[in-house]
């Protein structure tokens, strides 16, 4: 690609962004108002609308959302919902999880869906849940979050199952040094999205591809 390319493709992902962004649903708004209170970094809209539609295109009616930072994911999933689905959102920090709280507040005056936070480690919580119960999961936040929920997705994702890892390009982390995009960044979230991407490309229960949505996301389907 030449120089003009590269300005076309700058200029069209600021087009999608700003044009997502000005149809975001209220419960969108409100949790990004809730992030800015403690200066956290901001989700793309583009992003937050994609893993609404992936919802929506994998039937998915049981779905786990993981990672501190995750809130805006997490309400724009809640707004594809339907009155029968179940969301359990994951954050291992005392403020995400009373954020996620304060969310499903607002939440509940809009869908009948059960919707679930907990503060607990990623890890930790995984483990102990049931097998075989989840159709969508969703993954942001600490490195730790995406080693954690990779391990666990093939026992906990039905068939046709789909797990997103969001900012796989590991621009979002605050000692990201460029990301996936600077061979020079051995930062622990650049590291460990590099093994990932690779470890689920070569990992034969999942069909897996990139996308260059937000700051990228890793989506694999369980077969």
């Amino acid at each position: 690609m030449d120089k003009t390319s590269f300005e076309n493709h700058a200029r069209a992902w600021e087009w999608i962004e700003n044009r997502e962004y000005a149809s975001e649903p209220e419960l969108v708004r409100q949790a990004r108002e809730l992030m800015s209170v403690g200066n956290d970094g901001t989700v793309c809209s583009a992003e937050g609308a994609m893993l609404g539609m992936f919802k929506t295109m994998a039937h998915a009616s049981s779905v786990i959302v993981i990672g501190t930072g995750s809130l805006v994911q997490t309400a724009q999933i809640v707004c594809s919902l339907g009155n029968d689905d179940k969301l359990t959102a994951v954050d291992s920090t005392p403020t995400g999880y009373e954020q996620i709280r304060q969310l499903f507040r607002s939440a509940s005056t809009m869908t009948r869906a059960t919707l679930r936070a907990v503060n607990a480690d990623a890890a930790q919580f995984l483990s102990r849940l049931n097998g075989d119960d989840y159709d969508l999961i969703v993954v942001c936040g600490d490195a730790a979050n995406y080693r954690a929920a990779y391990e666990q997705a093939p026992r906990l994702l039905r068939n046709d199952g789909v797990i997103i890892f969001t900012d796989i390009l590991a621009m979002e982390s605050p000692d990201s040094k460029g990301g996936l995009t600077n061979p020079a960044d051995r930062s622990d979230k650049a590291v460990a999205m590099r093994e990932l991407i690779d470890a689920v490309a070569e990992d034969e229960r999942f069909s897996s591809a990139l996308s260059p949505t937000g700051w990228g996301l890793l989506v694999a389907t369980r077969h």
